[in-house]
């Protein structure tokens, strides 16, 4: 599976890293339904930290990302709309976090589930990776915006001086001479 794909379904909600139920479901090629009793079955593994049911604007808020994200990828866009189909509009997505989506490979056994649980971790790495390299860059971009403003000053000191002294000789040129005239 792609990184790319399994990012793309990674969403922040509640300043965390999460991915809902039916996305996982189809990653690990199981119904949502089929996904989520298999963790009811085994809720002691899964605190509020692992995973936790959206409120209505949090779905809401994440359903508009979605979408937004998923207009030229259709198949994302399915996934939220059957979502939708599939739970009558009574039940809101479970959010799973990274730990969250690490246990589910001790619930789902299969092996379909291990591997895609390779992958997904895999990519939360990647993720963390690029977060940290931004953090770095943007760091570095501002200590040479700082530096450079320092140096534009300067620059713009002499400049302005000079500018000023240019006036001062133009306007020794314009004045009316005094004394002697020829």
């Amino acid at each position: 599976m792609d990184a790319v794909i399994i990012q793309q379904k990674i969403f922040e909600v509640r300043e965390q890293k999460v991915m809902l139920d039916f996305d996982l479901a189809e990653l690990y090629e199981v119904e949502t339904r089929t996904l989520n009793q298999a963790v009811k079955r085994n809720a002691e593994r899964f605190p509020e930290d692992f995973m936790f049911r959206l409120s209505k604007e949090e779905w809401e808020k994440t359903k508009m990302e979605i979408i937004t994200a998923s207009n030229n990828n259709l198949n994302s866009s399915q996934s939220v709309m059957s979502s939708r189909k599939h739970r009558g509009g009574l039940y809101l997505p479970y959010a799973f976090t990274e730990h969250g989506i690490t246990m589910l490979a001790s619930v789902l056994r299969s092996e379909k589930a291990v591997k895609m649980n390779v992958a997904i971790v895999r990519a939360f790495i990647a993720l963390r990776k690029i977060a940290l390299h931004y953090k770095e860059l943007a760091q570095k971009l501002a200590e040479l915006e700082q530096q450079t403003n320092k140096q534009f000053v300067d620059i713009y000191e002499a400049l302005n001086y000079l500018v000023h002294q240019k006036q001062k000789e133009e306007n020794f040129e314009k004045r009316e001479r005094i004394g002697f005239k020829k």
